[in-house]
């Protein structure tokens, strides 16, 4: 598996992310993530739709809850072609408590935690952590990815307007 080395920070410290990122015009890879109802919830399942697949790498932290919070505010103006999905390794009950207390209903949040499959597929996998680099990919209704943001800092924000203005361009 190929490793990149010092392709993100976390307070200034290099880490190492595995697997490759997708590049803009290849096909969305697939990967199985853990709903929150322990079901297997599959990027392709969303073919036909846009889907918005946004990745933190735990919903218990400040950056992630507001960023989270903040997809969840913009996917309920979006309409209904467009998903937006929330990818971490926090366990499915801890993602499932996280919606609740953030009254988060526009945006599906799935867990990577099993197996990363969608961190290894995605090229987000943080050797050093086990956990999921922040990062926005734009999958367009054919399957094709349409954007791809990652953030080099892991306690910084994406850059929600150029996420959004991608996510309405796909859409």
């Amino acid at each position: 598996m190929n490793e990149r080395s010092g392709a993100i920070t976390f307070k200034g410290d290099p880490l190492t992310l595995m697997g490759d990122m997708p590049s803009v015009g290849d096909q969305a890879p697939d990967a199985v993530l853990v709903d929150n109802d322990l079901s297997d919830l599959s990027i392709s399942s969303y073919k036909g739709k846009t889907l918005a697949l946004v990745t933190v790498p735990s919903l218990d932290t400040s950056v992630c809850d507001t960023e989270a919070r903040r997809f969840n505010e913009e996917a309920a103006k979006l309409g209904g072609d467009v998903a937006v999905l929330v990818a971490s390794m926090d366990l499915p009950f801890a993602q499932k408590r996280w919606c609740g207390a953030a009254d988060a209903g526009h945006v599906t949040t799935a867990s990577d935690h099993r197996d990363a499959a969608l961190g290894t597929a995605y090229g987000i996998l943080i050797k050093e952590l086990r956990l999921l680099a922040r990062a926005v990919f734009v999958i367009d209704k054919t399957g094709k990815v349409s954007y791809v943001q990652l953030v080099e800092e892991m306690t910084n924000e994406p850059d929600y307007d150029a996420a959004l203005a991608a996510i309405r361009a796909a859409g």
